[in-house]
C-alpha cells in the first residue's frame, strides 16, 4: 500500500486532478430502539466520500467501519481494486475517521463485508464506467470497445491505444453522486476478489511503525490516571455518579510532576508530567466514597440465575405460530445459563486527547468512532463538528471494551489542564470496568410427537444490557443510570430446526452489571440452548444426532455445512453406550452442533453458517477436559480474501474454546472480582487441539459476515460431546474442572 501523504479532504472535495464518488451529507442515523449507537442531532454539511481516483494513479476508498485486527482493510481494498480494475497496491483504504468517512454505524455484527462494503463496490463501479466514458472521448473509440485493466483503458481492437486513469482526471474534476445501482463486474471476471491476499497492515507492525494508539505521542503531552469509585463494574443504581464524599488534594500536594487533580461528579483524575508520576499520584490521592449496598449476590451460578430472573422484564414476542393444542405426551423443560465474560483485550485501553480553542482531537482505538464523537459532544457540551476522532488500532476487542471510556477520560483531563493528555488503563481497571459480555438465561420447553419428531418449541431468552454509554457520562451525571433495557437478546432467537409449533420471546431486562455486546452477542447463548435441546431430543428418540438434525433442517446450505463437517470428521452412526473409561480413566465422546448468526434487530439478517464436530476426553476424577480433535465447516458465501476468512475463523475457534472451557467473571460482594489474568484464565497454547477447517463457497452467493458465526456452535458441540462421554448433560458453561466434577456428582442431574 502507498505510504505517501494523502490529499486533504478539502482537496478531494474542491480541487482538480480527482474523480470522486460521494453522497449528499447524511443526518447522523438514529439507532433503532434498543440497538447499538448513540442518538445525535449532528447534521454534517459536507458530502460523504466513497471513492477518489487521483491523477497520480492512486485510488482512495472510504468506509465507516474500522479494522479490529480482522483484516477488513485488506478485503475492502480488494473489492475496490477489483471493481475499478486497478492494481491492489494502488488502493489505500481510509477507515473509521468520522470527519473523513461515511457514517455506517459501529463495527459490529459481521456487517463490514456483507453490508457496508456494498456502497463502496457500487461507487468503484461508477468510477470505472465514468472513466470509460472519458476514455472513449479521449481515444475517439466507442466505449463498448474499451477494456479496463491495471488502472488504464485500451481499445480491444488496438491495444496500443491506451490511456491511464490518472491521465483522464489530470487537470479536471469529476464529481459523481453515489447511485443506488451500478454495472458491477461479473463474478466470472474477478482477478483479485476470491483469491488470498496478504494483510496490508502486517508490514508496518513488523517494522515497528506507528499503528497502535498506545504509541501516540504529541508535543506537550501530559499523562493522566483515573481513580474509579468503589462500585467497579456497575453503572446502574442510585449510587452511580453520587458516591463521592471528599477528595483530599493535600494528600498529593508536592508530589513531583503533579499538574492537577480533576473532579466532576464521581469522576476523579490526576494529571502529571510523566506517566509514573501520574500513577503515583493516583495511588496516593486520598478519596472518600460511599460504599454501595444492597447488591445482589452473584458468587455462584445459582445466584446469577436468580439475580437475572429478579430483574424487571419487558417481554417482547418475536414469533408465535402455536395454532391448536400441543401434542399429548410429556413436556421436556430445560434451562440454560450463560456466564458473564470479559472481552479480555490483551492490551489495556489507551487514548490521547487534545482540547484547545474549543476543539477536541482524540486518538482512539474505538470500534464506534461516530458514536464516540456523539458521546464526547454530550460530555463536553461541544458541537460534534468541533470534535475529530483519529482512529488507530488497539488490542482486539470483538465488542465494546474500555476504548471509548479512556478516550472520554483523556478528553475531560485535557480540557481541565489545557494540554494534550494520554490516559493508559491498568490491567485491573480494564478487567473491572469493561462492559462485560452479558450473562443470559434461556428457558426451553416442548413436546415430541409419537415418532419422536420435534412437535413444539417454546423459547424465552433473558439478556441484561443497555447501550453501555461511555463511562464518564455516567460518572459525571451527564447520563443518568437507566432502567431502559437494550433489545439485543433476539439474535438467533429462532432455532434453525423445523418445529411445527413455535413461540419465541425475549425478556428485555436492564443491566445487572455493566455490560455490552461481545462476539456472538445473545446469539451465542441462544444457540447453546437451541442445539443442546435438539441433541436431547435426538437422544430421547434413540436417533443419531447428525441424522436427527439433518431430518429437521430445511435449509439446503445448512444441511451442506453440517454434512461437510460430519464427512470430514468421519462421523458414523453408532449405538449409545454406557460411559467406559480407558486405561487412564478418561471418558471419550464426540458431539456436533450447527448455527447461523442472525444479526441486527429481529428478524435481522443471516450471516455465515457454521458447524462444529468435537472429539474430546474428560476425566471424571479431576474434571479435566481435553479437546483432541475439532472439525469446523463454514459457509460465508463469496470469500473476498480466503486467507483472511481462514485467519478469522481460526481466531474465533481459539477464543471460543477458551470461553466455553474456562472463562467466567468471578464476583465478590456483587461486583466483578477479576483483576488480573490469574483471576480470569485464558486458553493456553498447549491446550489447543488439532483444528481441521472446511470452507465452503457455494457458487453465485454474495459474501456473508464471517466474524461471529464460527463462535455459535462451539459450546453446544462441546456440551453434546460431554454427554456422549459421560451420559450427563452440561447446561452451564464454562465447563471448568470444578464445574465438571460438581455436575457429575450432582444427584439431581437428569440423564437421558
Amino acid at each position: 500500500m502507498p505510504t505517501t501523504t494523502l490529499p486533504s479532504r478539502d482537496a478531494l472535495l474542491h480541487q482538480p486532478d480527482v474523480l470522486v464518488v460521494f453522497r449528499d451529507p447524511q443526518p447522523t442515523p438514529k439507532p433503532a430502539p434498543g440497538q447499538p449507537g448513540t442518538h445525535s442531532d449532528f447534521v454534517p454539511t459536507e458530502p460523504e466520500l466513497f471513492i477518489a481516483v487521483l491523477a497520480d494513479g492512486r485510488v482512495l476508498g472510504f468506509n465507516g467501519h474500522v479494522d479490529l485486527g480482522t483484516g477488513i482493510r485488506t478485503a475492502l481494498g480488494q473489492i475496490v481494486a477489483e471493481e475499478l480494475d486497478v492494481p491492489f497496491e494502488a488502493v489505500t483504504m481510509v477507515l473509521g475517521h468520522p470527519s473523513e468517512v461515511p457514517n455506517q454505524g459501529p463495527t459490529i455484527a459481521s456487517a463490514s463485508i456483507q453490508i457496508t462494503a456494498q456502497p463502496l463496490r457500487i461507487a468503484a463501479a461508477q468510477a470505472r464506467e465514468r472513466l470509460r466514458a472519458l476514455a472513449a472521448g479521449h481515444l475517439s473509440v466507442p466505449a463498448e470497445r474499451l477494456v479496463s485493466e491495471d488502472g488504464a483503458l485500451h481499445d480491444r481492437e488496438n491495444p496500443d491505444r491506451r490511456v491511464a486513469y490518472g491521465a483522464l482526471v489530470a487537470g479536471r474534476r469529476e464529481d459523481l453522486k453515489l447511485a443506488a445501482e451500478a454495472p458491477l463486474k461479473p463474478r466470472a471476471d474477478y482477478r483479485l476478489v476470491g483469491r488470498p491476499a496478504a494483510r496490508v497492515d502486517i508490514p508496518a507492525k513488523a517494522r515497528g511503525e506507528l499503528t497502535f494508539v498506545h504509541d501516540v505521542r504529541v508535543p506537550g503531552m501530559l499523562h493522566g490516571r483515573v481513580v474509579r469509585p468503589p462500585y467497579h463494574g456497575l453503572d446502574r443504581g442510585d449510587f452511580v455518579g453520587t458516591s463521592l464524599i471528599e477528595v483530599d488534594r493535600d494528600s498529593v500536594a508536592g508530589l513531583p510532576g503533579l499538574v492537577d487533580v480533576v473532579v466532576q461528579g464521581d469522576f476523579v483524575g490526576v494529571v502529571a508530567e510523566r506517566e509514573e508520576q501520574a500513577m503515583r499520584a493516583a495511588r496516593c490521592l486520598k478519596v472518600r466514597w460511599r460504599e454501595p449496598d444492597g447488591l445482589p449476590a452473584l458468587d455462584g451460578p445459582e445466584d446469577l440465575e436468580a439475580a437475572l430472573r429478579a430483574l424487571p422484564a419487558q417481554r417482547r414476542a418475536l414469533l408465535d405460530d402455536e395454532d391448536g393444542e400441543p401434542p399429548a405426551g410429556p413436556t421436556l423443560r430445560r434451562t440454560y445459563v450463560w456466564p458473564y465474560q470479559l472481552h479480555g483485550s490483551i492490551g489495556p485501553s489507551c487514548s490521547v486527547a487534545e482540547y484547545a480553542d474549543h476543539r477536541l482531537t482524540v486518538w482512539s482505538g474505538t470500534q464506534n468512532p461516530h458514536s464516540l464523537r456523539a458521546d464526547l459532544s454530550r460530555l463536553l457540551d461541544l458541537d460534534e463538528g468541533r470534535i475529530d476522532i483519529q482512529r488507530l488500532e488497539a488490542s482486539g476487542c470483538y465488542g465494546r471494551n474500555c476504548a471509548d471510556d479512556v478516550g472520554a477520560d483523556a478528553a475531560l483531563l485535557s480540557r481541565a489542564v489545557g494540554r494534550p493528555v494520554r490516559v493508559q488503563l491498568s490491567r485491573e481497571e480494564e478487567h473491572l470496568w469493561e462492559p462485560k459480555g452479558a450473562a443470559q438465561v434461556m428457558d426451553v420447553e416442548g413436546e415430541r410427537d409419537a415418532d419422536g419428531a420435534p412437535a413444539s418449541y417454546r423459547f424465552v431468552t433473558r439478556y441484561p444490557s443497555d447501550n453501555a454509554p461511555t463511562l464518564a457520562l455516567r460518572l459525571t451525571g451527564k447520563v443518568a443510570a437507566s432502567e431502559h433495557p437494550f433489545q439485543m437478546g433476539d439474535r438467533t432467537a429462532v432455532p434453525p430446526y423445523a418445529y411445527p409449533r413455535r413461540h419465541i420471546a425475549s425478556d428485555d431486562v436492564p443491566t445487572l452489571i455493566r455490560a455490552a455486546w461481545l462476539r456472538g452477542v445473545s446469539a451465542l447463548p441462544n444457540t447453546f440452548a437451541h442445539d443442546s435441546y435438539i441433541d436431547e431430543l435426538a437422544a430421547l428418540a434413540g436417533d443419531d444426532p447428525l441424522a436427527y438434525r439433518l431430518r429437521y433442517l430445511d435449509d439446503e446450505r445448512a444441511r451442506a455445512v453440517l454434512g461437510a463437517a460430519a464427512e470430514r470428521a468421519g462421523w458414523a452412526p453408532r449405538e449409545r453406550r454406557a460411559p467406559t473409561p480407558d486405561a487412564d480413566g478418561w471418558l471419550h465422546g464426540r458431539g456436533l452442533a450447527y448455527a447461523r448468526y442472525v444479526h441486527s434487530k429481529f428478524p435481522g439478517f443471516g450471516a455465515a453458517l457454521a458447524a462444529w464436530v468435537v472429539f474430546l476426553k474428560v476425566h471424571p476424577g479431576s474434571g479435566a477436559i481435553r479437546v483432541e480433535r475439532l472439525v469446523v465447516a463454514q459457509d460465508a458465501g463469496l470469500m473476498v480474501n480466503p486467507a483472511g476468512v481462514r485467519h478469522q475463523v481460526h481466531g474465533n475457534i481459539i477464543q471460543m474454546l477458551g470461553r466455553t472451557l474456562k472463562e467466567s467473571v468471578p464476583f465478590e460482594n456483587g461486583r466483578p472480582a477479576a483483576r488480573e489474568w490469574g483471576g480470569y484464565p485464558l486458553l493456553r497454547f498447549s491446550e489447543l487441539p488439532e483444528i481441521d477447517l472446511v470452507l465452503l463457497e457455494p457458487p453465485d452467493t454474495p459474501p456473508l459476515g464471517v466474524g461471529e458465526s464460527t463462535a455459535l456452535p462451539a459450546a453446544p458441540a462441546i456440551a453434546n460431546a460431554l454427554f456422549d462421554a459421560t451420559g450427563v448433560r452440561f447446561r452451564r458453561p464454562p465447563f471448568t474442572p470444578d464445574r465438571v466434577r460438581a455436575t457429575l456428582a450432582d444427584d439431581a442431574w437428569e440423564a437421558v
